[in-house]
């Protein structure tokens, strides 16, 4: 192994340097400055080297578990799902290969979200197919008025 690892050193202490370094005083206000970026672009801008998108996640779940704002998150992870599998967002017509791609950016989020929030998405997913958004619709962030309608603030 080199010397810069994603699972070598203290990862937390290494992700909130250059979350703090870049001007943030968390990582979820990090990421929510980048609303439709993926946890990898995330993690290497962070650090290509020794930053893994996984530990960009644990991080952002560890922060909105201990604000109670995980339904916001859970939005969030939809938004940077939706933004990478669908970068032009809804397919008009779900056809065959317009449905395996959205079932890869719906399943990629679903093995995002907390065990909390697991049946939730599910339903959303089900519900997203049943009755598809407008064509072209693509979220821009966790606010996305049709997101808040199917995934609703619920932390006290």
């Amino acid at each position: 192994m080199s010397e810069k690892h994603p699972w070598q050193g203290n990862v937390k202490v290494r992700l909130y340097e250059r979350v703090r370094e870049r001007g943030y005083t968390s990582l979820t206000a990090f990421a929510e400055a980048r609303p439709t970026a993926s946890l990898l672009a995330l993690a290497e801008e962070l650090g290509k080297d020794d930053i893994a998108a996984v530990q960009v996640f644990s991080g952002l779940v560890a922060e909105a578990e201990r604000s109670r704002r995980v339904t916001r998150l859970v939005r969030a992870q939809l938004v940077r799902e939706l933004s990478e599998g669908l970068p032009n967002g809804w397919p008009a017509v779900l056809n065959d290969a317009n449905r395996f791609e959205v079932a890869k950016a719906l399943s990629a989020w679903i093995s995002y979200t907390p065990d909390t929030h697991q049946d939730r998405a599910r339903q959303i997913s089900a519900a997203l197919l049943a009755k598809p958004p407008p064509p072209g619709w693509r979220p821009l962030g966790p606010d996305d008025e049709l997101l808040l309608t199917l995934l609703p603030d619920e932390e006290a």
